[in-house]
């Protein structure tokens, strides 16, 4: 069994919380971020059976500060 690492990015709509997966497309949603984060992982494991995606690179993420007027 292969095993690859993903993005995920967190936000809260009204009460649940939404979890997507921008390399895949993926997206779930959860009362908590622990089941948003599970239903991804497995949206995201189910997709990857049906339509894998080629090897690539490591990605990191990182954040910047920008000031403007």
């Amino acid at each position: 069994m292969k095993s690859r690492s993903f993005t995920v990015i967190l936000h809260k709509e009204d009460d649940m919380y939404i979890a997507e997966c921008p390399e895949v497309g993926t997206v779930d949603q959860g009362e908590t971020i622990e089941q948003a984060i599970a239903g991804l992982r497995e949206a995201t494991r189910l997709y990857m059976e049906e339509f894998p995606l080629p090897e690539t690179s490591p990605r990191f993420v990182t954040s910047i500060e920008v000031s403007y007027a």
